[in-house]
């Protein structure tokens, strides 16, 4: 066993033996075998791109997985021996990753797009549904530190979220902002907001707005306050 060992060692020093960088990229790796290359997103429209998202938001996400606020056992697995300043290096990692973005979805029910225009852009008042820009800005890229972008995302992605949101499946720190706007919206205003956020080309540049020009709408537990202007 000892001599096993010895020859295992021997090998990998010999010259010529291909070392294995220790580096935040190689690590990550374990992470764009479902979320695509460099973050990208995957091409069967369900893992998010999570290069360019804000560092904080990744990281308060990574922190759900890990605690079972959002139901994956696969992602909670993975997490669950991570600590918090690991879990905040690998956010900051994809946060700082400038990459294309992938071309709009066309959209399977136009008829729906104008509904879903309005919803993004004004709300609905009689649904005390605040409009998608007040919180996530007016470009829809997202507000740093912790508020993502919309643009950019499959269609079936954001009609997931928004089921997971109202099933309880998805949660953050109460007050959950986005379990509470998902539960007052019919199943046809989401199909409405996929559709149209989908069909949408993403801003260049895409980055972060650095704040609201506004205080949030409705508190989320999950964003600090100076992601609003007081």
């Amino acid at each position: 066993m000892r001599g096993a060992a010895l020859l295992l060692a021997a090998a990998l020093l010999a010259p010529g033996a291909r070392a294995v960088e220790d580096t935040i990229a190689q690590r990550v790796q374990a992470c764009t075998g479902c979320h695509g290359r460099e973050g990208r997103a995957a091409s069967d429209g369900y893992y998010p791109r999570i290069a360019g998202k804000p560092a904080g938001y990744l990281y308060n996400q990574l922190l759900n997985f890990r605690a079972g606020r959002r139901g994956y056992a696969l992602m909670t697995a993975l997490l669950d021996p991570l600590s918090d300043a690991y879990l905040s290096e690998i956010a900051a990692y994809f946060a700082a990753l400038d990459l294309p973005y992938p071309p709009p979805q066309p959209p399977s029910e136009p008829a729906l797009l104008e509904r879903g225009r309005a919803l993004v852009l004004h709300g609905d008042a009689t649904r005390r549904v605040p409009a998608c820009i007040a919180c996530h800005g007016e470009r829809l890229t997202g507000v740093a530190p912790s508020i993502p972008g919309l643009l950019g995302l499959p269609r079936d992605y954001l009609n997931g979220q928004f089921g997971n949101w109202r099933n309880g499946a998805r949660q953050a720190k109460e007050p959950d902002c986005m379990a509470e706007v998902a539960r007052r919206l019919a199943s046809e205003d989401v199909a409405a907001l996929s559709q149209w956020l989908a069909a949408q080309p993403v801003p260049q540049p895409a980055h972060a707005a650095d704040a609201l020009p506004a205080a949030l709408p409705l508190a989320c537990g999950g964003v600090p306050q100076t992601s609003a202007a007081r």
